[in-house]
């Protein structure tokens, strides 16, 4: 077997020079790979060379050229890599009539990136100066605060809505304490007061919230050529003569959650009427933000506040003359755990309102779970006429 080994062994061959013909229009023959790769890499060397000095120098010439348009102290302005965006009417960027805030970005546009974000695809047709008013009035709901709608405000304000937020009494950043409230009238007067500043040709669009339905509704009788709409959001809208805790006791089989969640605050003592209702921090998720972002649950955790009981307790006098003068619409929340559907039903079928709208995917608190959708349908309302 050694031997066969041996005969089969390759022969030592001589090594002869080649010679190398070129022929016209073909590519030279290197038969050696070493040295063909060597010089392969010695040539982008040179290329990635020269490309490095024709960058240098062109960024020589236009620092060049900026320092004699700004004087020997100017410095090169760069695009910023990180999103900024100019809100109307302000920052250095001059606005123009109907143009969209940009936000900078440092990867380039994909032929599937959408052209215009979808809010800024709902603010583009918006001519809010031909619109009967441009001013929302936002009311939020009962433990909340102004706070819970800023999302729903930086979208109206780029669409140019002008956009009031109302920190009821002993809610938000309003000092007040919740157990000291004994009406409804005293919870609701930031809201009074602002409706009784605006002049007589002002008209604003009423948007109320959970409990804050009832307290646009007790405005809206107050002061009904002040009000050009009213929308209520998953909120309680009451009949003649009823009260918020009439229509949120009514028995729901989801409910239960609600009632597990509630705690009852004595200020004054048990032997006397509760004075406020909180919430079990380990409960909000489940009833108020089940389909809402992580970081907005987190958010309204360290900002409710509990919720004054007396106000709950008010039965509301409502007039066709007045209260009846202002055109309602209802937005409907079907994943909701602290108002559900059944209930927004019963009290839409009891006083109908103008149009009723339904929030897809919405749990209570819209204005996080689903801003975007929502945003569309206040502009849409806002479009709608009262005549």
């Amino acid at each position: 077997m050694g031997n066969l080994c041996t005969c089969l062994s390759p022969k030592p061959v001589k090594k002869k020079k080649t010679i190398i013909k070129r022929l016209p229009g073909n590519p030279q023959s290197v038969p050696n790979s070493s040295n063909r790769w060597t010089r392969i890499r010695s040539t982008r060397k040179d290329s990635n060379d020269a490309l490095i000095q024709e960058q240098a120098l062109a960024a020589a010439i236009l620092f060049s050229q900026q320092q004699q348009l700004n004087g020997s102290g100017g410095s090169l302005p760069f695009d910023r890599s990180t999103s900024l965006r100019y809100p109307n009417g302000s920052g250095s960027k001059k606005n123009h009539p109907g143009q969209l805030p940009r936000s900078s970005s440092s990867r380039p546009r994909s032929l599937t990136d959408p052209l215009l974000q979808p809010h800024q695809l709902v603010n583009q047709d918006i001519q809010v100066d031909n619109l009967e008013t441009n001013h929302f009035v936002l009311v939020h709901g009962g433990g909340f605060g102004a706070w819970c709608w800023y999302k729903t405000i930086s979208l109206l304000e780029e669409g140019g809505y002008k956009v009031s937020a109302i920190d009821l009494t002993g809610s938000g950043i309003h000092s007040f304490d919740t157990n000291g409230i004994t009406s409804l009238a005293q919870y609701v007067k930031p809201l009074t007061d602002f409706l009784e500043k605006l002049t007589d040709e002002e008209k604003v669009i009423l948007v109320g919230h959970d409990f804050g339905g009832t307290c646009i509704a007790y405005a809206m009788e107050l002061f009904p050529y002040k009000i050009s709409k009213a929308i209520f959001i998953a909120a309680a809208m009451l009949s003649n003569g009823q009260s918020t805790l009439d229509i949120f006791s009514q028995k729901d089989g989801s409910n239960d959650l609600m009632q597990q969640a509630q705690i009852f605050v004595y200020a004054n003592g048990k032997t006397h009427p509760p004075t406020a209702i909180d919430f079990d921090k380990s409960l909000l998720r489940d009833l108020l933000f089940n389909q809402s972002p992580s970081k907005d649950v987190a958010l309204a955790s360290v900002s409710m506040r509990p919720i004054p009981f007396a106000p709950v307790l008010e039965k509301l006098s409502l007039s066709d003359l007045k209260y009846g003068s202002v055109k309602r619409f209802y937005i409907e929340t079907p994943e909701d755990n602290a108002v559900p559907i059944s209930i927004q039903e019963s009290m839409i079928n009891a006083s109908p309102p103008e149009k009723v709208f339904r929030l897809k995917g919405a749990d209570h608190s819209p204005f996080f779970s689903k801003p975007q959708a929502l945003h569309k349908l206040l502009v849409e309302i806002s479009k709608i006429t009262s005549t």
